[in-house]
């Protein structure tokens, strides 16, 4: 069963979801940071790049959001390259794909000029040097339904199984759709009698509409919407039957929750409850140091085996081991290394979603022999997946040397994003140099210095951190005497404890020439 934690503080709110105990999931919100995805705003068009089918669009931010073709709805690719203007009356689709049957065809320069004002929703948050990626493919969240306001589909989540189930919902969201719009019916209507089904989907075109309105009469880079708070956001998108308790630690907060759920989903409102212990709450549930657990690239599984994952701005990188897992009395090397595997696929799942991974990910799985193994294995990670990550995600079977291969949808930031920033020692490489080529790297500095600038006479004093200090004197000195005969100088050493790198030095004191 799931718990839901919600721990506020004036200057932090944060949402834990919980399995048996073990971390699922992990949200941070804060008053000084700006969640932008799922908003809207009305942007500018600032570059149009044919070469690479983008447009660059302007929405406030440090960095101006980008708009490729594939995020550009059908509709208004069709109308702009018809040569019409937004404000003209539809026109057939059927005659608007003569000229324009296919979205590969469409050309991002007849659709855009640079300078001119564009609705735009972002669909994924700012990462690293990226601004964020935007769409006009809208979506609306809401409890039941997901409003695409100018896509007209329907879809219906594939975990509500019953036909006739997927029939009624499929025709009563028809029917009461306004035309030109589209609908995800989410696995949460199951069940849902219809005026429920159709209070949601009302609220959603009521939303889009004022939407419309806003744009009409806003400025520039002007946010028209922005989704409810984020601990909100969490409950609408997770809250189901599974969902054993939603624990705050505030009376504040409690109140907000159950108004909120007692408006979209009253029937769980008897899971909400107030933690009035002394012992801090995600202290209580072990959630602090389990989120310190995920910041590390090693993950130690319960065989004995251990993960180690590994990420780029491209990609991820996992690599499963047995580590100190040797398998139990009568078990076989490929029993063993199954058995690893296995616990593997199902902690890689649970890894990649409470670290918020996305994009290309690779998995090298310890090498089995036995290929109905390997079917074992693929089979149990896809199903792993799909019932347990509620993001899209595309895998690829074993390859020859051992590795899946997969896309995981990109939302926000990762955890290591949200919680870390790249050391001032080691500029985020992980890695700093040796003392002793530290210690070189100075020496020839100096050597460098005192031969273009012809410094001669005097004291020369060196201020270095005190491990480079204590290699040049032990192991060294006799490279700082032959600099001194050189350049007849005197060179002295001196301990800088203000720096705590070790490449941090200062030279002073002597005369030029």
């Amino acid at each position: 069963m799931k718990k839901f934690l919600i721990s506020s503080s004036p200057w932090e709110t944060r949402i834990a979801i919980t399995r048996d105990g073990l971390l699922q999931n992990v949200y941070f919100d804060s008053g000084t940071s700006e969640r932008l995805e799922r908003s809207y705003f009305k942007g500018v068009v600032t570059k149009v790049i044919p070469g690479i089918q983008t447009a660059f669009v302007d929405i406030g931010k440090e960095r101006s959001g980008f708009l490729h073709i594939s995020e550009i709805d059908r509709e208004l690719a069709v109308r702009r390259m018809a040569g019409m203007s937004d404000d003209e009356e539809e026109i057939e689709e059927d005659e608007a794909t003569k000229q324009v049957p296919l979205k590969r065809d469409f050309d991002v320069t007849k659709i855009f000029r640079e300078g001119e004002p564009v609705l735009v929703q972002v669909s994924k948050e700012p990462i690293y040097e990226k601004g964020a990626k935007l769409t006009t493919c809208f979506t609306l969240p809401g409890r039941f339904v997901v409003l695409m306001p100018n896509i007209p589909r329907i879809g219906i989540s594939k975990k509500i199984e019953s036909q006739e189930e997927h029939h009624r919902l499929r025709d009563l969201v028809r029917a009461n759709l306004p035309e030109g719009c589209g609908a995800i019916i989410r696995t949460t209507a199951e069940n849902r009698t219809d005026r429920e089904m159709l209070q949601d989907l009302q609220y959603l075109v009521a939303e889009w509409r004022e939407i419309e309105s806003k744009f009409k009469a806003a400025a520039v880079h002007e946010k028209l919407h922005e989704d409810i708070d984020l601990s909100l956001q969490v409950i609408r998108d997770n809250l189901d039957d599974d969902v054993e308790d939603i624990i705050c630690d505030t009376r504040e907060m409690e109140s907000r929750i159950y108004k909120f759920v007692k408006q979209s989903a009253p029937e769980h409102l008897h899971k909400i409850k107030l933690y009035q212990e002394t012992v801090p709450l995600f202290e209580r549930f072990s959630i602090d140091m389990q989120i310190e657990q995920a910041l590390q690239s090693k993950v130690q599984l319960k065989c004995g085996g251990s993960i180690i994952i590994e990420t780029t701005e491209a990609m991820t990188v996992i690599d499963v081991n047995t580590s100190k897992f040797t398998g139990g009395r009568g078990s076989s090397l490929e029993d063993t290394i199954f058995k690893t595997n296995m616990e593997a696929a199902e902690e890689i799942v649970r890894q990649l979603r409470l670290r918020n991974f996305g994009g290309l990910i690779v998995i090298d799985f310890i090498d089995m022999s036995n290929n109905s193994n390997k079917q074992k294995l693929f089979r149990y990670f896809e199903k792993a997946l799909r019932e347990r990550d509620k993001f899209q995600s595309v895998v690829l079977r074993l390859s020859e040397f051992g590795l899946v291969q997969m896309t995981r949808k990109r939302s926000g930031k990762t955890l290591i994003q949200q919680l870390t920033t790249n050391c001032p020692a080691c500029g985020g490489m992980g890695f700093v140099k040796s003392v002793q080529q530290e210690s070189y790297v100075i020496l020839r500095k100096v050597r460098d210095m005192l031969a273009s600038k012809g410094v001669t006479g005097k004291n020369i004093t060196l201020a270095v951190h005190r491990q480079v200090s204590d290699y040049l004197i032990n192991l060294e000195y006799n490279a700082i005497l032959g600099l001194e005969k050189t350049f007849g100088c005197k060179i002295t050493l001196a301990v800088d404890d203000t720096t705590q790198r070790l490449n941090v030095y200062a030279i002073s004191g002597g005369t030029t020439k």
